[in-house]
């Protein structure tokens, strides 16, 4: 199954560099890196990437990540991916832009699933 990760281009092209993801700003802070399923996207960018733009998502297949992975409680109890360690980026099945549609809403890349 694919998760997703929302981040910055710039912070995508430097982990295609480095080969690993170490994440933003807030999943260091937090511990871990905040990961969505295909069915949490829309709420995750309207709560925390309003206001942003030049975002990716990255699909990274759950099966490469490995007891590193776990699904914990969040945003209305929901149960979220939380990757307590970098990101391989051979993990990565993916990475496609974010688009914003005519009225500013977000459009995900095709097949997010």
């Amino acid at each position: 199954m694919l998760i997703f990760k929302i981040c910055h281009a710039g912070e995508w092209r430097a982990a295609m560099r480095t080969g690993v993801y170490d994440g933003s700003a807030k999943d260091r802070a937090d511990g871990f890196l905040h990961f969505s399923t295909a069915k949490q996207l829309m709420g995750t960018l309207a709560k925390h990437y309003a206001g942003e733009s030049d975002l990716l998502l990255v699909a990274a297949d759950e099966g490469l990540l490995g007891a590193a992975l776990k699904y914990e409680p969040s945003r209305n109890g929901d149960l979220f991916p939380h990757l307590y360690g970098p990101l391989p980026v051979s993990a990565v099945k993916w990475a496609r832009e974010i688009r914003r549609d005519a009225g500013g809403g977000f459009v995900l890349p095709l097949d997010p699933a």
